[in-house]
Parts: C-alpha cells; sequence; structure tokens
C-alpha cells in the first residue's frame, strides 16, 4: 500500500496552511489556517473492508512544565510522548484520496462536532465517516476560550521554545472490517488499540514543524 500527500512531500515541512499556529514576532505563535492536508493512496490490499487514517506526533514533551514559558526552553533531551492530532474511521474501500480543507478548515474554538461525519453519495447512498477526538480536548481543558471535544484533525502547534523539530506521522491502515470496533467517542489511542488484529496492511508518511526559530532541525533525534 502507498500513501502521499500533495500538501507536502514526504519528511518535508508542513505547510502553515495546515497547521493550528505559526509563529508571530510579538506573541510567538498565533492561529493558522489549520487546513486538513491533502491525502491519497493506492495499492490497497485485497480483502480491505475500510481504512483508518491516523496523524500523531511522536515528540511532544511529556512534562508541560517548560512548554511555551518565557525564558525557558524545552530541551532536546526531554522526555516524549504521543500527541494525536487526527482519527479518522470507516473510510469506504472506493474513495482513494481527501482533499486539503475537506475535514477542517480554520480553528474551530471549543472543538469541531463528532464522531458521525456525513461524507459522501455512492450510488445513492450516503457514507458516515468516524472522527476521533484528538489530544487538543486535553489541551485545552482547562481554557474557557478553546475547551471542548475536539473532533477530527486539529494541526501543528508544538511548543514555541522547543529545541526539538516535531514530526507529525500519518498512517492509513488497511482493515480487514468494514467498521472500527468502537462505540460512540473514541480517542487515537483506543482506536490504534482496537485495530489491532485487523490490519491487513499500513502505510505511512511524515512532515515536519516548528515554531521555534532556534530549533536544531539538524541534530540527531
Amino acid at each position: 500500500m502507498r500513501i502521499w500527500s500533495d500538501s507536502f512531500a514526504n519528511g518535508a515541512e508542513i505547510p502553515a496552511a495546515c497547521a493550528f499556529a505559526v509563529g508571530d514576532p510579538d506573541t510567538h505563535a498565533k492561529l493558522s489556517s489549520n487546513r486538513n492536508p491533502h491525502v491519497a493512496w493506492d495499492d490497497v490490499p485485497p480483502g480491505t473492508e475500510s481504512l483508518v487514517l491516523i496523524c500523531h506526533d511522536p515528540d511532544v514533551p511529556l512534562d508541560a512544565c517548560r512548554v511555551n514559558k518565557e525564558g525557558r526552553t524545552v530541551p532536546l533531551t526531554s522526555p516524549r510522548r504521543d500527541f494525536f492530532h487526527w482519527t479518522l474511521a470507516d473510510i469506504p474501500v472506493y474513495l482513494n484520496s481527501l482533499a486539503e480543507g475537506m475535514f477542517s478548515d480554520m480553528v474551530t474554538p471549543h472543538g469541531k462536532p463528532g464522531p458521525l461525519v456525513p461524507f459522501t453519495i455512492k450510488n445513492g447512498t450516503e457514507h458516515q465517516l468516524r472522527q476521533g477526538v484528538n489530544d487538543y480536548t486535553a489541551w485545552f481543558a482547562s481554557d474557557p476560550d478553546m475547551a471542548g471535544e475536539f473532533f477530527g484533525y486539529d494541526g501543528p502547534s508544538p511548543p514555541w521554545n522547543d529545541e526539538r523539530l516535531h514530526h507529525y506521522v500519518f498512517t492509513l491502515y488497511a482493515l480487514d472490517i468494514p467498521r472500527l470496533p468502537l462505540v460512540g467517542r473514541f480517542t487515537g489511542r483506543e482506536a490504534c488499540m482496537a485495530i489491532q488484529g485487523h490490519i491487513l496492511d499500513e502505510a505511512r508518511i511524515f512532515g515536519t514543524y516548528a515554531l521555534n526559530p532556534h530549533t536544531l532541525a539538524d541534530l540527531p533525534e
């Protein structure tokens, strides 16, 4: 199976239009266009009943005590964890691409609705995809201006004082079941667990992003 994006080349920088935030000389960061990137794929294996797309950042600091603090940095060697940005499930096998901006266009305070996403009509039948909540749900939980359930895609917004270049991994899974075996609200982590034992094939690409103008992108990770 093969996956690619017309929004960014594999291993290259994700465009600002697909990010949650961009750098700002006065405030360090400000909200961006937050458009989901274009994603396409082919060579789906025989027997595939549905697809799941998951985007995560494995470079998020485990301890947030230094994050976005004036006069401090998040060291390159700080322990890291996964942060899920997008989980799109129940993708039908007849679909082979997602257009840029199809599922997200601009930041939505308090989050976009979900999990059901009325998507398209094929042979007179509407197909509903489902999206999980991303990890901005927990990140903004104590912010009254942003708190809510953040379903679907919300793009990169790494700490503006982080020394590490962040990587955003888009993984497409071909499953032998027509529907993700989860009910109601679900997270990216729960989706990763639920698909175990049902994966026929997988493919991935990644992009990079940083808000710190001094990020040492050429250092070993």
